[in-house]
């Protein structure tokens, strides 16, 4: 048990690092567009997401009324970046993987603190878990970063009118999912490293099968 104190911390960072990751995949705020029209987006400031952009307007219900407006990436349109549709398919691979990996560090630490010893199995749930980890952890740096990017260079998007939304905005600053999904690329890295470090202890009293 005093042997994968490390694993353990793996298991926990990893809890936050998957919690963390689905938290940025839910928000909107991944690139903050500040705009100089606001006869439509009153508030000046659009949020564009991986699953949809949203902004405050004034006109769509009567005036002087709020209402965030939302308008959702559903299906294929060529006017999105492929990077968007990318950053879905990637987080939600992340999502899947670090589960995996979380549910592979369970089984391996339910062996160890119920002590059944069983060298071969225990050593490859955690070399599972910590591949999945890092697998999920790049999955979430991808979008992340294409994102940090985006928004350092400024780059426009051209929406389709439906949208209501400028194809450039006058700037643009990262949200808070970005972040977020810094944190949980740090975590989920860390804790497959942390799962991949695990080394059986040898001792002479040990019997160990597999």
């Amino acid at each position: 048990v005093s042997t994968s104190r490390l694993q353990l911390a793996a298991f926990a960072l990893g809890t936050v690092g998957w919690i963390l990751c689905t938290i940025s995949m839910g928000l909107v705020e991944w690139r903050v567009w500040h705009v100089n029209n606001t006869t439509v987006i009153s508030s000046g400031i659009a949020w564009v997401g991986i699953w949809k952009v949203c902004f405050i307007s004034y006109l769509h219900i009567s005036p002087g009324y709020k209402e965030q407006f939302c308008h959702k990436f559903s299906g294929y349109e060529s006017s999105i970046p492929h990077e968007i549709y990318a950053a879905q398919g990637l987080l939600l691979i992340a999502m899947f993987l670090g589960l995996l990996g979380l549910t592979a560090t369970i089984f391996a630490l339910r062996n160890i603190y119920m002590g059944i010893i069983h060298k071969t199995l225990i050593t490859r749930f955690f070399l599972v878990a910590g591949f999945f980890y890092i697998l999920a952890g790049l999955c979430v740096l991808i979008p992340v970063s294409w994102n940090f990017y985006s928004v350092t260079h400024n780059q426009s998007i051209a929406f389709p009118p439906s949208y209501y939304m400028p194809s450039s905005p006058a700037a643009q600053e990262a949200g808070a999912a970005i972040p977020i999904g810094i944190v949980a690329v740090i975590l989920l890295l860390l804790s497959g490293t942390f799962s991949l470090s695990y080394r059986f202890p040898v001792t002479a009293n040990t019997t160990m099968t597999g």
